[in-house]
């Protein structure tokens, strides 16, 4: 009987604490933020949807389906975006200023607070500053899923890219994490980015289309063409597709667009762009970062886009929306 309370207790303390083996919980509060809402999506994949969570009187909290390690975004009002790195059973305290969320700080897991710790240096720091931080951190720290983000976003996604950098890293994480998936992929990727980037040009690949339809790459020749990577649990990318919708109306015998969803579910994927009213042919395979199509067209993350000029020349690549709109609009005058 004793040993039956004692358990009952147990489970009543797990839950309440929201650190159940298939959850990862956020909480916290912001200061100059009473009442309003961010939203949280998962960088890989681990979940297909972008959730919605409500602040009232300063306090949040949230239960993440979790099974697995899995990176989080947290997308604030201003489209800023932070991560935090969740793992089943786990839960993290997040404490912020909404007007200086660079300088977020997370408690509860030791990649959060490693995280917490990056941000803080970073704070005042030059971009090149920020840079070698980065490279430093991610040298001291072999085993942490935050020096695979921070991977990504400082030598992958970066506006200028260092693909050579990136290929250092890559292969020191790999010594540490010899059967990481995650690291494999990268590697095949960053290999691929360089040679692209060294070639500057259209990379030639075929495929079925998100409606069944055949499309080659080869279709954006002759006219200012980009191929973009979006998600539906990625805000920012959807805006993006929605903003080159409007530019396509004014300049279809002159844009041409292929897209490459990073969705889990084809279904999901095909619904968003009946709505968004997406017409250009999009890529979605159901593989997410393992399709063939982010190694054969050297796609970085989500979002991402690269730009090519009428003989397939590559342009720009991996712009902020707004700059990618503007540069289009150049192109195209």
């Amino acid at each position: 009987m004793k040993r039956s309370i004692y358990y009952i207790l147990l489970a009543l303390v797990l839950v309440s604490c929201g650190t159940d083996s298939s959850h990862f919980k956020i909480e916290g509060r912001f200061l100059n933020l009473n009442q309003g809402e961010f939203y949280v999506y998962s960088l890989d994949g681990g979940s297909a949807t972008l959730d919605t969570i409500k602040i009232n009187g300063g306090r949040f909290s949230k239960k993440i389906d979790c099974d697995k390690p899995q990176t989080l975004m947290l997308v604030f009002p201003n489209f800023s975006e932070q991560p935090l790195f969740a793992a089943p059973g786990k839960a993290v305290d997040v404490k912020a200023d909404a007007s200086h969320l660079k300088e977020m700080e997370v408690k509860g897991t030791s990649d959060n607070e490693l995280m917490t710790s990056f941000r803080k240096k970073i704070a005042n720091a030059s971009p090149v500053e920020a840079v070698k931080t980065a490279s430093q951190f991610i040298k001291d720290n072999p085993k942490s899923p935050v020096s695979i983000f921070l991977l990504r976003r400082y030598f992958i996604q970066a506006v200028n890219p260092d693909y050579k950098e990136a290929l250092l890293l890559t292969e020191a994480l790999q010594r540490k994490q010899p059967d990481n998936g995650l690291l494999i992929n990268m590697k095949k990727n960053i290999l691929s980015l360089r040679n692209s980037a060294e070639n500057g040009t259209m990379p030639s690949y075929s495929t079925y289309d998100a409606k069944g339809n055949y499309v080659n790459t080869n279709s954006l020749r002759g006219k200012v063409g980009v191929i973009t990577a979006w998600a539906t649990w990625s805000y920012e990318s959807q805006n993006m597709q929605r903003q080159l919708r409007l530019l396509l109306k004014q300049h279809s015998n002159q844009l041409a667009i292929l897209s490459v969803s990073l969705d889990a579910s084809k279904r999901e994927c095909t619904n968003v762009m009946s709505r968004d009213s997406v017409t250009w042919p999009t890529i979605c395979d159901g593989m997410m970062f393992d399709s063939p199509a982010v190694e054969k067209l050297g796609i970085r993350g989500v979002p991402d886009n690269i730009v090519f000029d009428k003989k397939g020349k590559i342009i720009a690549r991996g712009l902020p929306t707004k700059e990618l709109i503007d540069k289009l609009k150049n192109l195209l005058k």
